[in-house]
């Protein structure tokens, strides 16, 4: 059997299945390198808890009567709205803890290491992201139990629920590739932190997550309603049945078919940026 495939050309498809099988290895090694280093500095999970249970406890309670969502503004219908947002906000900037990660590999010299190993050239960012995507996830069951103790409920079966929460960790991984980019292009952990930060405020707060787009001027609500961030809040509301009854849903493609767009967005940065970001590190660790 052996010899049979040894007989096939390179271009042929034996080769080709080798090549795609040893690069879904290679990445899952790393990404168990990064999950049991993650595993060994509990600070990292703890830490990235903090802030979205703060942003979850503030914003209920502080802003939960001041805000009109729907013509109402009971502190409860504000939850339900809000929840959405901040779990949107907490897997995007998750990105900044990726970018980080791989700019400190890339200090120690960790990534040169890696290179002199017989291994997919992908794999190393690769690996890195699908780790992320794993603390993510158990971020958001942390948090979700959170929001459920200050009053948020679903409203809808759970395969949509499940739905909501795989869209939302699709774009969390999508951004991690934006994230693994920055981290290769800068020169410490530090950098990459803020370099990670800076643009995802405005991402973040020029979009639907805690207000209605409505209120907003003319230029930023178009912005508003075209960023992904707002496509993923939106269809993570529907599919959780948190849109309140006569909030306004925007004429904007991605606002009235958020879960396409939602699922697009993410998907197009997945592929441009995992790109840009594998090229990077080529050229970085040439």
């Amino acid at each position: 059997m052996s010899s049979a495939v040894e007989t096939v050309p390179r271009g042929g498809i034996p080769q080709a299945r080798g090549a795609i099988s040893r690069s879904v290895r290679d990445s899952l090694v790393v990404a168990k390198r990064n999950l049991v280093r993650m595993l060994r500095i509990p600070e990292m999970i703890i830490f990235g808890l903090i802030q979205p249970i703060m942003f979850v406890v503030l914003f209920s309670y502080v802003f939960g009567g001041s805000i009109n969502v729907g013509g109402s503004t009971d502190p409860a219908l504000y939850r339900e709205f809000l929840m959405a947002g901040i779990f949107a906000q907490t897997v995007t900037f998750a990105t900044a803890g990726a970018g980080a990660g791989i700019a400190d590999d890339m200090h120690k010299g960790l990534i040169d290491r890696f290179r002199s190993l017989p291994m997919a050239r992908g794999a190393v960012l690769t690996g890195r992201t699908l780790a992320d995507l794993v603390q993510t996830a158990l971020t958001m069951v942390v948090l979700a139990v959170v929001a459920v103790l200050v009053g948020w409920r679903t409203h809808e079966n759970l395969g949509k629920v499940v739905l909501g929460f795989a869209l939302l960790l699709l774009l969390g991984y999508a951004f991690s590739w934006i994230g693994a980019l920055i981290g290769l292009s800068v020169r410490t952990p530090e950098a990459a932190t803020s370099g990670g930060l800076i643009w995802l405020f405005p991402l973040t707060f020029i979009s639907n997550a805690f207000v209605s787009s409505e209120n907003m001027p003319t230029f930023l609500r178009h912005i508003a309603e075209w960023n992904p961030f707002s496509a993923t809040v939106q269809a993570a509301r529907e599919l959780f049945g948190n849109l309140p009854e006569g909030y306004p849903v925007a004429d904007a493609w991605p606002m009235q078919h958020p879960i396409w767009a939602s699922l697009i967005w993410s998907v197009l940065i997945i592929v441009a940026f995992r790109t840009l970001a594998v090229r990077k590190y080529r050229s970085a660790t040439a």
